[in-house]
């Protein structure tokens, strides 16, 4: 079996069942910016993967590229809100009780960025986790937390989503598909 009987079996798979394609994106979306879950979850690049199938199969990719934006920003917004609710009882759970660094770490980078660092922590893994429940733990306005959240929200998911779509459907179409 050669690799282009393999693609093409697997962008059919995928166009055949593409009414899965926005939940999971939305649930993997979600995890990769929910405090604690995304340390254990490489949903990054699992997602830009998926748009690399979404471009090969052909499905709409708007409706997933939505359902992505709206799981990270619930993802960052919740773990804001575990923060806020549990403030500095966040240190008894993992994995800030074996590493508490990472709340000294994530609390230096949102006192010296702050919106700008709810924005920044998006794009880099350990901080995703962090920097919310650091400023939901600060008490952060809503309203600036939210923007930055949104902002960098969509713009994270056009980066892990729509390079690989548009990349393979440049590609097909080069090939004279």
């Amino acid at each position: 079996m050669d690799l282009h009987t393999i693609s093409t079996a697997i962008a059919e798979f995928v166009k055949a069942n593409e009414i899965w394609a926005a939940p999971i994106v939305f649930l993997l979306a979600f995890g990769e910016c929910l405090a604690f879950v995304s340390l254990l979850l490489p949903a990054t690049i699992i997602l830009i993967a998926i748009g690399g199938l979404l471009g090969a199969s052909g499905i709409d990719i708007w409706p997933v590229w939505i359902a992505g934006a709206l799981g990270s920003t619930l993802g960052y917004a919740a773990s804001y809100w575990l923060g806020l609710y549990y403030k500095d009882r966040i240190h008894t759970f993992w994995p800030f009780r074996t590493n508490p660094a990472m709340i000294t770490q994530g609390r230096d980078f949102f006192d010296r960025y702050g919106a700008a660092g709810v924005f920044f922590g998006h794009f880099f893994g350990p901080l995703r986790a962090v920097v919310p429940v650091i400023a939901g733990m600060c008490m952060m306005r809503q309203v600036p937390f939210q923007v930055a959240n949104v902002v960098a929200s969509t713009i994270w998911t056009t980066g892990t989503i729509l390079p690989g779509a548009l990349g393979m459907e440049w590609l097909l179409a080069s090939n004279g598909k």
